[in-house]
């Protein structure tokens, strides 16, 4: 694993980009933050230091021993990363969010585009097929097929139930092809774990601030809170228990891991399909409910074939290859930094 003290400036600079592509990438239903990370060149190292927040280090940070600590959990790596991550919360994550309202047929396409120019990109190194790897990549295709198509649950909110909600929630920031987002929705708890939720903490704090106790009066709010928190204690708890499985994997099953994840993230193109009508929560009566945000609640989504006499459905092809000329960009990036870092080291 690169060391931090070999990175220089511009590396810094880079993994807060490649951050802001995370942060970006979970915010929307259908991609994942992993693949930013496993197509980024990043994926080993991320999953890797992951696996460095145990028992150990917690020791070292109780201790008081901050630099070992940081030194330890390959601090530099993940501190720049998950600043990037922050800033696209308030940044690029908002952005999407207003094209996804005014042009979602053309978002789509184009995070449809970057798939499968993600695709080609791991898939052109991996020359390990054979008759171990090609199962495990069929059987990858056919769950990430089977997610894309499945109906969604009703709301849970059990709290043994939202714990198992953080745990997969973290999913997409470390399994390729497999967006937590998504799996929310699929199991009903979406909008009552990232909408109302982290909705009713930001009040809260906001009271705080301003002096206002007045929320441990309120019932609804504590018990929103306490989900939350069992939602945050999950996904701490899945994001480390699943990097450690995931690097086993990665170091006694590389091969079949990346055979899988090839397949998975193939299958997960039913997700992002572009030519999809959303389908909207409503009540008896067939009116639009609304989160706490005042916005209509997804259900699902129905997917169709594109008219080819539409000029909008040649808007959303263009954006197809468009993100397919973006990861296909990022490729020849990669290649080109490290010749000049050959040379630079060859002098």
């Amino acid at each position: 694993m690169q060391q931090q003290k070999t990175r220089t400036i511009g590396d810094k600079l880079f993994l807060v980009i490649k951050g802001l592509f995370m942060g970006a990438a979970n915010k929307v239903p259908g991609v994942s933050g992993g693949i930013v990370a496993f197509v980024g060149g990043f994926y080993e190292e991320f999953i890797y230091s992951l696996q460095k927040v145990n028992l150990k280090a917690f020791k070292l940070l109780f201790n008081g021993r901050f630099k070992s600590f940081i030194r330890y959990i390959n601090g530099t790596f993940l501190g720049l990363l998950i600043t990037g991550m922050l800033i696209s919360y308030f940044s690029v994550s908002r952005l999407l969010d207003y094209f996804l309202e005014r042009k979602e047929l053309y978002v789509w396409a184009a995070f449809f585009g970057m798939i499968i120019g993600s695709i080609y990109y791991i898939s052109k190194d991996f020359k390990d097929w054979n008759k171990k790897t090609i199962p495990a990549g069929i059987i990858g295709l056919l769950i990430g097929i089977s997610i894309s198509f499945l109906n969604p649950a009703k709301e849970n909110d059990n709290l043994f139930f939202i714990f198992f909600c953080g745990v997969i929630s973290v999913s997409g920031m470390t399994l390729p092809g497999l967006s937590g987002s998504f799996i929310l929705i699929l199991i009903g708890n979406y909008v009552l774990l990232l909408v109302d939720s982290v909705n009713s903490l930001y009040f809260t704090i906001s009271e705080l601030i301003q002096g206002d106790f007045s929320f441990v009066n309120n019932p609804s709010r504590l018990k929103t809170l306490k989900i939350l928190a069992i939602f945050t204690l999950g996904s701490a708890t899945g994001l480390v228990t699943l990097s450690h499985f995931l690097g086993y994997l990665l170091k006694h099953h590389k091969k079949i891991t990346t055979a899988v994840i090839i397949g998975f993230i193939t299958g997960s193109l039913g997700v992002l399909w572009p030519w999809k009508k959303t389908i909207y929560k409503t009540d008896i009566d067939g009116n639009f409910l609304l989160d706490s945000n005042g916005d209509t609640i997804i259900l699902n989504y129905q997917r169709y074939l594109p008219n080819l006499g539409n000029m909008e459905t040649w808007g959303a092809i263009f954006f197809i290859i468009f993100g397919i000329f973006v990861l296909l960009s990022l490729d020849w990036y990669g290649k080109n930094r490290n010749e000049i870092q050959k040379t630079r080291a060859n002098r």
